[in-house]
């Protein structure tokens, strides 16, 4: 499927002027961008898995009564 849509990207983009190509490029970067800011290694993930655990364990959070509560204050 990957070279199905390798080969008809390189099929229409000698059809776009050259403001088309940038508005492209501008476009996968961001994609690109998007992509490496969401991915967190593995180490990262345990370390934020274990401070949350901590965080509960010393009763460090807001119950759902308790935050239905205070959210009739806003």
């Amino acid at each position: 499927m990957s070279q199905v849509i390798d080969k008809q990207i390189y099929e229409y983009l000698p059809l776009l002027g050259n403001e088309e190509k940038k508005s492209l490029l501008t476009v996968i970067k961001s994609f690109l961008h998007l992509k490496q800011d969401s991915q967190i290694n593995l180490e990262q993930y345990n370390k934020d898995i274990d401070e949350a655990l901590l965080q509960i364990k010393n009763g460090e959070f807001v119950s759902q009564e308790d935050l239905e509560e205070e959210s009739k204050t806003w």
